[in-house]
């Protein structure tokens, strides 16, 4: 996902975050404490026709489908010229999944990641996140999806220059109106989740490339997404690093249930994944 022209993923003007619904089958208690009270609305969608999220998904794992899809396509521009970025693009994620998608540059994986976060309408087709359709959603109930129950980590980490590195990792928070006690509880348990206990007082400039993503990916999680959406975040990384990231991000979804889909050209990654899947002329 290109960075959209908004601050950070997690500022809520256009970029992710995540929240409790009590909707949703409970989860095993988050380690770094409650990002905020739970919304009994809930963003305000007709649930998927197939079932509440999660309720009649492949064997495996617990069987919730977090994602679906259903003949997705887009195209940008029209005639001759028309660009067809995806073309009746059907599949589901379940709930605990880390799935890869590969593919070239220009095959449509960046797009299916902005439909799937409300960043873009498909042209035709449907979308269902967590059980609401997303595709047909107003974009203030995608900007709530975002914030609540969707978070991205993007490929050239968005923070936000002139703030801290815990202050980055404490921006959704801010928005969800947590109180001070609370953020500085769960931003200082997030940095050290990723290995950044001592960096909290970092700006980005004075961070690593490694170090930049491991606070966008806390920073993900500042909010307790249902979704993890990853657009090649090792993609300015050296080899080394990027499977530490890689790794991270493996062991976050192992342990506290994500559902993650992550574009990348990193074998490594794919070989961590627990499916791969492959976009072609914006077919899978």
């Amino acid at each position: 996902m290109t960075s959209p022209k908004e601050p950070a993923n997690a500022t809520g003007s256009s970029s992710p975050a995540a929240a409790a619904n009590p909707a949703h089958p409970a989860r095993a208690a988050d380690p770094a404490g409650p990002a905020r009270a739970a919304d009994p609305a809930g963003p305000a969608r007709a649930a998927d026709p197939a079932g509440p999220a999660g309720s009649n998904g492949p064997a495996g794992s617990n069987g919730q489908v977090v994602v679906r899809t259903e003949a997705l396509t887009r195209t940008f521009g029209r005639g001759p010229t028309a660009v067809h970025a995806l073309r009746g693009v059907t599949f589901s994620v379940r709930r605990g999944e880390l799935v890869a998608v590969c593919g070239r540059s220009g095959s449509g994986k960046t797009t299916l990641l902005n439909i799937l976060a409300g960043l873009e309408q498909p042209t035709s087709g449907r979308a269902w996140v967590t059980g609401l359709e997303v595709t047909a959603m107003s974009r203030e109930e995608q900007l709530r999806l975002r914030r609540e129950r969707v978070a991205l980590i993007f490929q050239s980490f968005a923070l936000l220059p002139m703030l801290s590195a815990a202050e980055n990792v404490g921006v959704p928070m801010r928005l969800s109106r947590l109180d001070s006690a609370a953020r500085e509880k769960r931003v200082s348990a997030l940095l050290d989740l990723v290995g950044l206990a001592r960096s909290g007082h970092q700006r980005p400039h004075e961070l690593s490339g490694g170090e930049q993503q491991r606070v966008g990916i806390a920073r993900a999680l500042a909010n307790n997404a249902e979704l993890l959406l990853a657009d090649e975040p090792t993609g300015q990384l050296d080899s080394h690093t990027a499977r530490q990231i890689m790794g991270l991000i493996r062991s976050i979804v192992n342990a506290r249930g994500f559902t993650a889909i992550v574009t990348t050209h990193d074998r490594a990654l794919m070989d961590i994944a627990d499916r791969v899947l492959e976009i072609r002329n914006g077919q899978l």
